[in-house]
């Protein structure tokens, strides 16, 4: 599986069956202007909340590609009200199994509205069964005890955690995050985008390094294996 960074918290997960984007933020994103938004194919559009900075792109590219918008209800909703129908629409504890694998929709501690001030139902993550590794995008969220039953009953092999603070949780409580969900791989989003949220990289690694984590902070628009 190959996963390619698209900054914010916007990942393109490559597996052997399909090509799944999360929180398409790319094109009023300055850190990723190098990025071509209509080059880029999926067939799934994951959605873990509304706010702007998750789906800024969203209906311009599940226009373009006729990817399945995969979100709780209300964003789903949202979006078919937009002409966008091809949408699979889910709530916490929940999961579903597609083509490609198996997708559950957890918790997350934040908030969600979508740019036109609708209601977005309430943010979450996404732990995904694919190609035989779990895979856990935590969406914007705070450290919670939640993550202790995904250690527990999910155990992930790669979690995509924020790490940016101010906003979500900052380098310490994503460290217990990944202590939390006994996962020894992580690869930090929701990082300098933003004043808010600029880290001092060399710091968050040495931090998840002394917790015996590895931290793993792709270049926008590199990609590495899983």
């Amino acid at each position: 599986m190959k996963i390619t960074y698209y900054g914010q918290s916007c990942f393109l997960l490559e597996t052997s069956k399909s090509k799944l984007l999360f929180d398409p933020f790319i094109s009023p994103n300055e850190l990723a202007k190098e990025v071509k938004v209509d080059e880029i194919d999926c067939d799934f559009l994951l959605i873990t909340h509304g706010h702007e900075d998750h789906v800024a792109d969203a209906e311009a590219i599940a226009k373009r590609t006729g990817a399945t918008i995969v979100s709780n209800f209300e964003i789903v909703n949202w979006f078919a009200s937009k002409g966008l129908e091809n949408g699979h629409p889910m709530n916490h504890g929940g999961s579903w199994s597609f083509d490609f694998g198996t997708v559950k929709y957890v918790n997350a501690v934040h908030s969600s509205v979508l740019p036109d001030g609708t209601y977005g139902g309430n943010p979450g993550g996404f732990i995904l069964e694919v190609d035989e590794k779990t895979i856990y995008h935590a969406g914007d969220t705070a450290l919670h005890m939640d993550m202790k039953l995904i250690g527990e009953l999910d155990r992930p092999d790669v979690a995509l955690l924020p790490i940016g603070d101010n906003f979500t949780m900052g380098i310490r409580d994503a460290v217990k995050a990944a202590e939390f969900i006994q996962c020894d791989k992580i690869i930090g989003m929701h990082y300098d985008t933003f004043p808010y949220i600029e880290i001092d990289h060399e710091t968050a690694k040495a931090a998840f390094e002394k917790a015996g984590k590895q931290l793993t902070l792709i270049d926008i628009n590199s990609s590495i294996e899983l």
